[in-house]
């Protein structure tokens, strides 16, 4: 947790009373966290003016773990399931408590730095394509698709029978073209690149990086509704595109983790750091062009 904003090091663990599982609850012992760009965007305190920390403040939207403890009511889960789901900036802990409808089975094969890393990028793709309508044989743009959200976006678009281009950086074409997309690179060339990729014209575009994305989808697609943002909130605003955000659920987890068990979804980890080690893991994240996602875990 931190108690002011500022850089990677001012996240500190402090020893608090284990929290207790209330009437419709669980309490998980997190075993794995995964790290996500709003972790450290609210950390630096990019949201100070709309949804302050309330110091010390804690960080964290997904976990994989095991539940240790059941509030009144529930039924559907015990001790010692384990389970992966979600929550909102309290996963970086050894125990976590939310509700019964905030977790799904963690199937017997999946690795649990994957499973604490599947919720926030998973769900943010999938709702964010089921958003911009993309389905069999159109052909969708996908900013920052190396990245945690992009690399299940690829994914998952590509099952949806569409045509991908993916935006990266060259050292990143070849693991996304191993993912099924065309890959380019971002910059001055994108529009004609893509232009040349896609003669029929792209039907849709997911921006994962904001800025100069935002302007090259308008240039690119030709209805604003099919461009969406899941990161520039001025861009939505001044451009009248999607601000995309969905509505996180454990039945959409489940769906997710049924995709991977079925090998239909990868989660590339690209670094995974003990639980005291989060500073690092914010500062590795920060830094840029990390392919899939970082996690912490805790023994």
């Amino acid at each position: 947790m931190f108690s002011a904003y500022g850089p990677p090091s001012v996240l500190h663990q402090i020893d608090v009373d284990a929290p207790e599982a209330g009437p419709g609850q669980v309490r998980v012992r997190v075993k794995t966290a995964g790290v996500n760009p709003v972790d450290y965007k609210m950390r630096r305190g990019d949201f100070a003016d709309i949804a302050p920390a309330r110091f010390p403040q804690t960080l964290g939207n997904e976990f994989a773990g095991v539940v240790d403890q059941v509030g009144a009511g529930v039924t559907t889960v015990e001790p010692g399931s384990e389970v992966l789901g979600f929550t909102s900036a309290a996963a970086y802990a050894d125990y976590v408590v939310v509700g019964a409808d905030q977790i799904t089975t963690k199937p017997d094969g999946m690795p649990w730095q994957v499973a604490g890393a599947l919720s926030a990028a998973g769900q943010t793709a999938y709702n964010a394509l089921r958003e911009l309508r993309v389905t069999t044989g159109e052909t969708v743009l996908i900013h920052g698709a190396s990245g945690g959200v992009g690399t299940v976006a690829v994914q998952l678009a590509r099952s949806m029978g569409a045509i991908v281009i993916g935006t990266a950086s060259p050292a990143n074409h070849d693991y996304l073209a191993s993912l099924g997309a065309i890959p380019i690179t971002y910059g001055d060339s994108l529009i004609p690149q893509a232009r040349a990729l896609a003669p029929n014209g792209i039907d849709a575009a997911l921006d994962l990086a904001g800025g100069a994305a935002i302007t090259a989808s308008i240039a690119l697609v030709t209805n604003k509704d099919r461009i969406g943002t899941t990161v520039d909130v001025e861009a939505a605003q001044k451009f009248g595109i999607r601000r995309l955000r969905g509505v996180r659920s454990a039945q959409t987890l489940a769906t997710l983790a049924d995709l991977h068990t079925n090998g239909e979804l990868q989660i590339s980890i690209s670094a995974s750091y003990p639980l005291d080690q989060a500073a690092a893991a914010h500062h590795d994240l920060e830094t840029g062009h990390v392919r899939g996602k970082i996690v912490l875990t805790n023994a």
